[in-house]
């Protein structure tokens, strides 16, 4: 089978909040937007977003890598997500991750490259 195309579905309550997050955020290429859902282009990947969500806390299992972890957690916040889980510098290691949440309630990860 050839697949065509590849997308990850996650719901939203409020449409126009999420779609705002995820354009703010992760400079998402709206794809098809009306308001029943919107698609966006982030990283080469699709991401398809549909009313009918019920703003309830649902791990999406989606982690987006980012350069800068400090940076997107702030910009996360300001656009009106939540940070779970800090991203934290060890002894060991810089921080590589942080476990957030998107303006809708779905759980998401910011990852960043470990130096090897």
């Amino acid at each position: 089978m050839r697949v065509e195309r590849l997308k990850y579905i996650i719901w939203a309550k409020d449409m126009a909040r999420a779609a705002k997050f995820y354009r703010e955020v992760f400079d998402g290429e709206v794809l098809r937007e009306n308001e029943v859902m919107c698609e966006f282009r982030i990283a080469d990947s699709i991401v398809g977003i549909h009313s009918g969500g019920e703003s309830e806390r649902t791990w999406t299992g989606m982690a987006f890598q980012v350069g800068d972890l400090f940076e997107g957690c702030a910009l996360i916040k300001k656009c009106g997500g939540q940070v779970l889980r800090e991203p934290v510098d060890t002894p060991e290691e810089p921080a590589h991750l942080a476990m957030c949440m998107d303006s809708e309630g779905n759980e998401i990860m910011l990852t960043k490259a470990r130096q090897h």
